[in-house]
């Protein structure tokens, strides 16, 4: 070869950015649990957006759907989170009434049932069935579409049980909101709606969570801007028994109570440790909330819900950033230290950042999905319920795995520059078929990019295949005929 031919060849190369070679290794004997699955609160989007059938496609199947304008994945969410209402405008026994923050919304004020204290038949005039009808048809969409995991979920009390009768929160929010002699009643509440839903609705609640955040000291009735109600410990073990027992007596001893959706890790840590031996019996599921983001000890949650034979779910997520990096960090520290078998997003309409799709829900108008909904989606349409959640082999990859299909899942993410990742099979017994289709989807972590673009480029070789990640990127692969 001539010397120029040669020296052009040599400047070439090393004017090329450097492309880093980063292997991972599936561990096929790992088991994390079987997935439960995604979902989304009801409130408060549904009460604006109801009956909006097209919305109910969008989130609750993973068909293709238009909608205004544009041609979007379904997310093929299956858990749906219905909030029981505290608000009502009625006058009780006493002539009082509702005390309404000033900062709340009208939105946020999710409709009672209940109305006074009077009875607790549900038939006679102190209960209403008709209110809340836009929250309650999205739920029922939602189940046509599939969704098979139901959660009656209360941010606060009715506010007739409550001492200062504000269901945005105590006066102090460091104090007990649910008057002492309205444990009971506030069970009674939860209970008498599962079992009215089961008869008249045809809606089995899978569980019941009385509590939200309940360690919090931001729920302030007085600057309040939605329901919200502090629990002590020792009251959540109280209100936990006698759900437990009132769920039974209506014959709901299949459905289980949830606790506590504490806003971190560390205070469900907490919280779970103060709860005692017999609440802790009583309960068949431990929520946690995902707001501590990138802190907080997931591992030691997860070791202690595991010691308790309890599962563990995320049972509400959200942060106001569109491009979906805080998501996808959050979710694969998740997966790698918090081991939940399954995972909510709080409000899929709302505020610009927050939502998935970008709405306002007083106004009651609706815009465009943000980068979020289809980093989201690469997760949601992929890992589903039924699969095995195994050790991805790293910080960056979550891997599931279908035993029926035989079907491996891997969605892996790249933060840093432009790199080959590999994917190491070797540890299956059949680590699919040599020189076979590995199916690809990308998303662009940002403020733009591929959406969700499906691939058809990826093939085994041996005991692996190999991706070209560029930065901020998103893939999911899914490896047929391979066994464990």
């Amino acid at each position: 070869m001539h010397f120029r031919v040669l020296l052009h060849l040599a400047v070439t190369l090393l004017a090329r950015p450097a492309v880093a070679d980063e292997t991972t290794t599936i561990n096929a004997s790992s088991n994390f649990g079987t997935w439960d699955g995604w979902g989304t609160s009801l409130a408060w989007w549904a009460k604006a957006f109801g009956t909006q059938t097209a919305l109910a496609d969008i989130f609750f199947t993973r068909n293709t759907i238009s909608f205004n304008g544009k041609s979007l994945p379904g997310l093929g969410l299956n858990i749906v989170r219905y909030n029981l209402g505290a608000s009502s405008t009625n006058k009780d026994p006493d002539g009082d009434t509702m005390v309404v923050s000033p900062d709340i919304t009208p939105s946020r004020q999710m409709d009672a049932y209940w109305l006074d204290w009077t009875s607790t038949d549900p038939t006679s005039a102190s209960w209403s069935w008709t209110v809340d009808a836009n929250q309650r048809n999205m739920m029922t969409l939602a189940i046509a579409r599939g969704a098979n995991l139901v959660e009656l979920f209360s941010n606060s009390p009715v506010w007739w049980q409550l001492y200062n009768l504000n269901p945005s929160g105590s006066t102090t929010g460091s104090t007990d909101n649910l008057e002492s002699w309205n444990y009971d009643q506030h069970a009674i509440y939860l209970a008498t709606v599962a079992a009215y839903a089961k008869a008249h609705w045809n809606v089995t609640f899978t569980s019941v969570e009385a509590f939200n955040e309940p360690s919090a000291t931001y729920w302030v009735g007085p600057s309040g801007t939605q329901e919200g109600c502090h629990f002590d410990v020792s009251t959540m073990s109280t209100v936990i028994g006698f759900l437990r027992s009132e769920l039974n007596s209506r014959g709901l001893t299949s459905t289980i109570v949830s606790a506590s959706d504490e806003e971190t890790y560390d205070l469900a840590t907490s919280t779970l440790g103060g709860l005692g031996s017999t609440a802790l019996s009583q309960i068949g599921r431990v929520n946690v909330h995902g707001y501590q983001y990138g802190g907080g000890r997931r591992d030691i949650l997860y070791s202690d819900v595991s010691a308790a034979g309890k599962k563990l779910w995320n049972s509400e997520y959200g942060e106001g950033d569109a491009t979906g990096a805080q998501l996808v960090s959050n979710l694969m520290l998740d997966f790698v230290w918090l081991h939940p078998t399954a995972w909510v997003y709080w409000q899929v309409l709302d505020v610009a950042g927050w939502g998935l799709i970008t709405a306002d829900n007083n106004a009651k108008t609706i815009s465009a999905p943000s980068q979020k909904y289809f980093v989201l989606g690469q997760f949601t349409r992929h890992i589903r319920p039924g699969m095995r959640i195994l050790d991805g082999g790293s910080s960056y990859t979550v891997s599931a795995y279908d035993t029926t299909a035989k079907k491996l899942v891997i969605v892996a993410v790249n933060t840093g520059a432009a790199q080959i990742i590999n994917f190491d099979l070797s540890k299956f017994g059949t680590p699919g078929v040599n020189g076979a289709l590995v199916q690809r989807w990308a998303t662009q972590i940002g403020t733009s990019g591929m959406q969700y673009t499906a691939f058809n480029d990826t093939f085994i070789s041996g005991t692996k295949f190999s991706s070209n990640f560029g930065q901020n990127v998103i893939m999911t692969f899914e490896v047929q005929n391979v066994v464990i």
